[in-house]
């Protein structure tokens, strides 16, 4: 009888139902940026990391806001009533509060049933993959069948206003997704991992109960950049050197996990950290330009939502058609990785 219901429950296939985002209405643009670092050009910041302007979030404006707005205009492109929504999640590193979960706060605001399920889970670059691991998880598990994947960031909060690479490189965002029993792109099978040794070349020190109280620290790494304990430090050699390390053997193991090869998958949407990353990564692993999604020039780094961000794109482009496989990925603060292959 158990072995029955097991093999009931694996046969449920899950999909992805509808995908929205949301972009703060403050854009800054490199030529601001440029005057406050005139050693720095227009131009070099976008050579250097693909991005022309990016969006900050309000001073006030904050990831559950964000990801409420993603979430209501889902519910209007889709049509989708929040009362069939039986699970919230969201991926966010930016809280409005230690606690409660943010989830539970938009479960409320978007008048969700009481019945459904909330969490947040905290992870970055990554995280939607994992958000999409997770709620396959949960309706073939039988537990909810209809799944609002929320993601949604403000790491522009978190620069120190002289850090200039990271200042050029992040905008903040938001994006939503309806994970479901039925849908236009079926989710298939995962590659995750995980190697917390990296912890220390991403991290904001400060603020929670390792170091609650704010240190006023700061030293210069092997780069030449400040380390502010108080702000997000990013060793951009270090995680561009586990980047190089780990996408191969991810997007190896999503292959043959989805039983499939690289000459079959039809496009690659990678989360979007900088355009020389991702160029590098491209011609690593040997993968046709023109079936590989660069675009940070208006928007910049927005972390968990960026392959949303990028799916969106390329459905409403016509980038991506029906009968397509698509591979997305995440990688990075964690330190950790994550894929997948999407059946459209």
């Amino acid at each position: 009888m158990g072995c029955h219901c097991f093999e009931i429950l694996n046969k449920i296939m899950v999909y992805i139902k509808g995908i929205s985002y949301y972009l703060p209405e403050r854009v800054m643009t490199n030529e601001e940026l440029v005057k406050e670092f005139p050693e720095w050009s227009v131009d070099k910041i976008a050579r250097k990391v693909g991005v022309n302007s990016r969006r900050l979030a309000a001073e006030n404006e904050t990831a559950g806001d964000m990801a409420g707005k993603a979430a209501r205009k889902l519910f209007e492109e889709y049509s989708v009533r929040p009362e069939n929504i039986d699970f919230v999640m969201l991926c966010t590193q930016s809280p409005d509060h230690f606690l409660p979960s943010t989830a539970c706060i938009l479960q409320h605001r978007l008048g969700i049933p009481t019945s459904a399920g909330a969490f947040d889970f905290n992870l970055g670059c990554s995280g939607c993959i994992y958000g999409m691991a997770l709620a396959k998880g949960i309706i073939t598990a039988g537990v909810a069948k209809n799944v609002l994947l929320l993601t949604a960031e403000t790491y522009t909060k978190y620069l120190h206003p002289s850090d200039k690479s990271n200042r050029a490189i992040f905008g903040d965002g938001a994006a939503a997704c309806l994970i479901s029993t039925e849908g236009f792109a079926k989710i298939g099978e995962f590659s995750l991992g995980t190697d917390g040794s990296g912890a220390e070349k991403l991290i904001v020190r400060t603020g929670a109960a390792r170091c609650k109280d704010s240190a006023e620290k700061n030293e210069v790494d092997d780069e030449g950049h400040t380390r502010y304990d108080d702000y997000l430090y990013m060793d951009g050699s270090g995680i561009f050197n586990f980047t190089l390390e780990a996408v191969p053997s991810m997007m190896k193991d999503v292959l043959e996990k989805n039983d499939t090869i690289a000459d079959k998958v039809d496009y690659y949407i990678f989360h979007q950290a900088n355009k020389f990353m991702l160029n590098t990564i491209r011609k690593v692993c040997v993968l046709p330009k023109d079936k590989f999604y660069v675009n940070l020039e208006e928007i910049g780094n927005t972390v968990s939502s960026t392959v949303l961000i990028g799916l969106k794109d390329c459905l409403d482009s016509g980038t991506i058609k029906e009968g397509m496989q698509v591979m997305v990925t995440g990688f990075g603060v964690g330190l950790s990785w994550g894929g997948t292959i999407l059946q459209f």
